[in-house]
């Protein structure tokens, strides 16, 4: 990343407190999420309890899930397969 990435990673170090930088890291490195923003919004979450939200926009090597609503015809298909 060059010197953008140097100025990233400088930002990053200045976060605080260590441990939970460290920690924020790991979990944005795992994710794939491998930025400032990524490691501050995964930090600023956990220090206030709450679950990350992350812009999947800015991230666009990520995975997209497609969730559809649950019909009540797709139960009905399961209780017939174990009728029989």
């Amino acid at each position: 990343m060059g010197s953008k990435g140097k100025r990233e990673f400088i930002q990053v170090l200045r976060l605080m407190p260590k441990e939970a930088v460290a920690a924020a890291a790991t979990e944005a490195v795992q994710l794939g999420a491998i930025g400032f923003d990524a490691v501050k919004q995964i930090l600023l979450a956990r220090i206030e309890r709450r679950p990350p939200r992350l812009n999947l926009e800015a991230y666009p090597f990520l995975p997209v899930t497609d969730v559809r609503t649950t019909r009540a015809a797709d139960y009905a298909g399961l209780a017939e397969v174990q009728a029989a």
